[in-house]
């Protein structure tokens, strides 16, 4: 399963190709729109530490840990897409990610706050007695378990490259955490990105969906960063539409 990551004709391959960093920009920009929630919830666990520190000191062992787990998960999603139904159930679910943030969480108005206080210790962390250092570092393994399986799932929907996704996750993961403050103010300036990220999730659980064998038509990767930069496009003029509409 983890072959394909200690090859380096594979590394050389995928790093001298224009086409391969394509896709890799493609999975960048997912990685970023996809992990708003995730950078809100880290600033979350991290609000309970004394300064600013031990705040920066958690955050790096937090990412040195989702590059591991990230690399232990896609060695074993590259195995299991391989198997029609994981690919079915893989499709499935991404549709219903995007029909439940289009027609429940819309409808609710959810919108992502950074906390400001300080939560108060819940759950595990008032039973397990370590230091409230590694109770940080433990919550924020846990939320990168969590939410980093979707873009796991999206981007082995898109490439099956193992090297590919892993850099796409590597450079997203990095970049959400460096500037997730920038990521959530642009966000918040144009909203419709999160539109636009779900309605790419939607695309590739219909691109999953359609390679399982019995359907066995495969949408190539550059289809995919077309759709994603005129997304982009009809993303952009949309929003500058109805900010002149409102001017």
């Amino acid at each position: 399963m983890y072959a394909p990551f200690f090859d380096l004709n594979n590394w050389a391959t995928v790093i001298e190709s224009g086409h391969d960093w394509m896709v890799i920009f493609s999975l960048v920009i997912m990685e970023c729109l996809l992990s708003v929630d995730n950078a809100v919830v880290l600033a979350a666990q991290t609000q309970s530490l004394p300064d600013k520190v031990q705040r920066e000191k958690s955050l790096f062992y937090g990412l040195i840990g989702a590059y591991i787990f990230r690399f232990i998960v896609i060695g074993l999603g590259v195995y299991l897409i391989n198997f029609w139904i994981i690919k079915a159930l893989g499709a499935i679910y991404l549709f219903y990610l995007a029909i439940k943030f289009f027609f429940i969480e819309k409808r609710k108005g959810n919108q992502v706050e950074v906390p400001t206080e300080r939560p108060k210790p819940r759950g595990w962390k008032k039973y397990i007695k370590i230091s409230a250092f590694w109770q940080v570092v433990i919550s924020i393994e846990l939320m990168d378990i969590v939410f980093s399986i979707d873009s796991v799932l999206a981007s082995l929907a898109i490439s099956e490259n193992p090297v590919i996704v892993l850099i796409g996750g590597m450079i997203g993961i990095l970049a959400m955490r460096g500037i997730a403050e920038v990521i959530m103010s642009f966000m918040t300036k144009i909203p419709e990105l999160q539109d636009m990220a779900y309605f790419l999730i939607l695309f590739i659980a219909v691109k999953l969906f359609l390679s399982i064998p019995a359907i066995d038509v495969h949408i190539p990767n550059t289809v995919f960063v077309f759709v994603l930069l005129g997304a982009i496009a009809v993303t952009l003029i949309v929003h500058f539409y109805r900010v002149n509409r409102k001017g």
